[in-house]
């Protein structure tokens, strides 16, 4: 049955659809008829495109069409729907999905096809929500179809990048919890990557900062990524160091960062340096820093302080710790650049979870901090020494090169 460019409108292709639904023939001819059809109504304009095609569809998709015809057709529609504008491309497969749903079942393998496509024009759109609810709609735990693991993983991890997309990390969080269960499964070393990059992400906007850290970290070590990414995954793993909460967790990850040579060449790496010998950091020094954080980390806490500027307290409050035996409200909220009654209640929260190590006085208005052993303290002073003087012979090794290997080698003489 062929069809002059002359005969193509929605009405003659009707009546060729009809004609050919009361035809006998092979599935195979039938088959081909109706790939002849569709070939002839894609020379159409887009006006006439749109509706023709979905005339079209209506006629496959039918109860009377027999099932491994309309399968094999829509199969080839979701294929033509890739090459047209995104325009025709959505409005089609909007009007596809809503026709073969009663069906759906029946539709699985075509339907998933243009679910991952139609939430590909949404994110050329950057509608993050609408293309991730359109993939959320593939059945791949309750339809019929079996899905490989890698599919379901690679889809889940999409949706899950698509809800951080649009800043919504509780439903990213749900369905990474669900690629969680897939990963161990998948032997795809680009997909456990792929996975790693989003969980680090979603810990990272839950606020789950130390976590997040450990994860970039875990990533800047990988081979398999490239240095330039190494080098992200690092800054992302310094930056939501700084941003954690101060205690032993977060020591231990500066000493990590702080100990690892590459986080010399990034911007941050003062602000790290400073943290982890202990030292007070002015707010006038966090500027620089503050540019590198993305929007969801300058979010306000509940007490009205930006995260940084909450971490930067907490870590103050922790160095002074270390400095004083024991410091007036005043005193403290003067070192902290805060009002005392707040150096009060964020020194009290701390004590109470265990983050530091003292007692409030609340009728002299006085915070006493307990002594720590004595070894640790002085290990921390010989480390702080020996860094120092490490500095110093580093920047005599640049400037006289000359002297310093001389003065080694007498060394190694003796």
């Amino acid at each position: 049955m062929s069809t002059s460019n002359m005969a193509v409108t929605p009405n003659a292709i009707r009546q060729q659809l009809a004609a050919l639904a009361n035809s006998g023939g092979s599935h195979k001819d039938q088959a081909e008829r109706y790939r002849s059809i569709l070939d002839s109504l894609l020379t159409l304009t887009s006006e006439d495109l749109i509706e023709t095609l979905k005339v079209f569809i209506e006629a496959i998709v039918n109860e009377n069409v027999s099932l491994v015809i309309s399968r094999q057709i829509l199969t080839d529609v979701s294929t033509q729907l890739t090459n047209l504008p995104d325009f025709i491309s959505k409005a089609v497969s909007h009007y596809t999905l809503d026709k073969v749903q009663p069906r759906v079942i029946s539709f699985e393998e075509q339907v998933a096809s243009i679910r991952q496509h139609l939430a590909d024009i949404y994110e050329r759109e950057q509608c993050w929500r609408e293309a991730a609810n359109v993939l959320v709609g593939i059945p791949l735990e309750t339809g019929q179809k079996q899905y490989s693991v890698d599919y379901k993983l690679e889809t889940y991890l999409k949706i899950a990048r698509l809800y951080l997309e649009n800043d919504d990390p509780v439903q990213a969080e749900a369905f990474i919890n669900r690629a969680s269960l897939l990963q161990a499964e998948s032997k795809n070393e680009q997909l456990q990557i792929y996975y790693k990059v989003c969980y680090a992400r979603v810990l990272d906007y839950r606020r789950k900062f130390i976590e997040a850290a450990q994860r970039y970290n875990e990533l800047s070590y990988r081979s398999i990524i490239h240095e330039d990414e190494r080098m992200t995954a690092l800054r992302n793993a310094l930056i939501c160091t700084v941003l954690a909460s101060a205690g032993q967790q977060r020591s231990r990850m500066l000493a990590t960062l702080f100990k690892d040579e590459r986080c010399q060449q990034l911007p941050a790496y003062a602000i790290l340096e400073k943290m982890y010998l202990d030292r007070i950091i002015r707010s006038s020094e966090l500027q620089e820093f503050a540019i590198l954080l993305q929007p969801h980390q300058k979010a306000t806490t509940t007490d009205g302080s930006t995260i940084l500027e909450r971490a930067v307290i907490e870590h103050n409050l922790l160095s002074a710790s270390k400095l004083y035996n024991n410091i007036t409200f005043e005193e403290l909220g003067a070192l902290l650049e805060i009002p005392p009654t707040k150096a009060e209640k964020i020194a009290s929260q701390m004590i109470t979870e265990g983050r530091m190590n003292g007692y409030i006085d609340q009728i002299d208005s006085i915070v006493h901090f307990e002594t720590r052993e004595v070894l640790p303290q002085w290990d921390k002073q010989i480390q702080s020494l020996c860094y120092q003087v490490n500095q110093i012979i580093e920047k005599m090794t640049n400037s006289e090169p000359e002297w310093i290997a001389k003065a080694l080698e007498e060394q190694m003489v003796h």
